[in-house]
């Protein structure tokens, strides 16, 4: 083996894909690489591929994360929220039973695709589960 031969002493550095910038793009329902495309083709359903970029997507395993952080992000709002309207007015059991179901489910539907995206943006910048385009396909 000859010593001027660069290729065994370079090791080929990917390019930096930052994490901020794709988690934003993804809460956007936003490709995490182009930023234009998007996401989902349906509402909770990643698209395969991006439609602007082609930047493949299929590779996300979000999973369970998305509910959870959902049922967090939601139940640090309404529960604060319940309480004070408690503490500060007394309403009647009647109120709370229309207002918090209703509020619970509006939120919980608005800030469950805006998570799953952030999600699989997250992945994409971290280079999981396929996103490093070192895989093979199945």
């Amino acid at each position: 083996m000859d010593m001027t031969d660069t290729r065994t002493y370079e090791a080929a550095e990917p390019a930096r894909r930052p994490a901020l910038v794709s988690i934003l793009r993804g809460f956007g329902g936003h490709c995490p690489a182009c930023g234009r495309g998007n996401m989902f083709r349906k509402f909770l359903k990643v698209a395969d591929n991006c439609p602007d970029c082609g930047e493949d997507l299929h590779h996300h395993q979000a999973d369970d994360a998305p509910p959870y952080f959902t049922i967090m992000v939601v139940g640090h709002i309404v529960v604060p929220m319940m309480l004070w309207l408690e503490l500060e007015y007394l309403p009647p059991l009647w109120v709370h039973a229309t207002i918090w179901p209703a509020l619970t489910l509006l939120l919980s539907l608005w800030f469950l695709p805006r998570i799953k995206g952030a999600v699989v943006g997250w992945q994409w910048a971290l280079r999981m589960h396929g996103f490093d385009g070192n895989t093979q396909e199945d």
